[in-house]
């Protein structure tokens, strides 16, 4: 019996570590989340945006990190490129921009949201536009173009399932799912957190 519960207590210590990690990572998200919800309405409210839609950006591409990084070096909240970024200030005439602004929240998001927009107005003649826009987004708008090319009726379906980039693919269906959940006023399970850095991992992995 005695040398049964040390092992016991190991086992608990391999099967609730992971989950108490889990647990506070989600609840740091959606404090995150919540604290960032004033300047992301404002921001989607300035371009008619929907805010779940915007939320559920932020959310796949920084989780709500205003100092995120990515690997291209996209910056801050909603991940914008600094080429992106320059193209929104030189549109809106931001002189003193400067690429390390981009982890300020606010003008992140307003850049961020800038680009989103112009996306989603090019494809006003589609079915829903912001489908498409978000694969722009993600992969640029020569392939958002090759991908809409041979779909004449610009069916948002059948141009999901004509991208061949696995990780746009899914960053499109993720985003789209995580602002229908938005929408209906829930917040996300502890299993969604999981979900989005399986997936993040598994882009990394695909990008190698």
């Amino acid at each position: 019996m005695l040398l049964a519960r040390p092992r016991i207590l190991a086992a608990l210590i391999v099967i609730f570590a992971p989950l108490t990690l889990i647990t506070f990572s989600w609840l740091g998200e959606i404090r995150r989340s919540q604290e960032l919800e004033p300047l992301i309405v404002q921001a989607a409210n300035r371009h008619g945006l929907p805010v779940s839609l915007v939320r559920a950006v932020v959310w796949r591409e920084s989780d709500f990190n205003p100092k995120a990084v990515g690997t291209s070096g996209e910056r801050g909240l909603m991940q914008v490129t600094p080429g992106a970024a320059q193209d929104w200030a030189q549109a809106t005439r931001q002189r003193s921009f400067q690429n390390n602004d981009l982890f300020d929240p606010q003008t992140n998001l307003a850049a961020g949201t800038w680009y989103l927009t112009r996306a989603i107005k090019r494809w006003s003649n589609a079915d829903r536009p912001e489908v498409f826009a978000l694969a722009e987004y993600n992969a640029g708008i020569t392939h958002a173009r090759r991908w809409a090319k041979q779909n004449e009726t610009l069916n948002a379906k059948d141009f999901v399932n004509s991208i061949d980039f696995p990780t746009t693919r899914s960053y499109v269906r993720s985003i789209l799912k995580r602002a229908e959940l938005y929408a209906s006023g829930k917040n996300p399970s502890p299993l969604e957190l999981v979900n989005r850095r399986l997936a993040l991992q598994k882009e990394r992995w695909i990008k190698k």
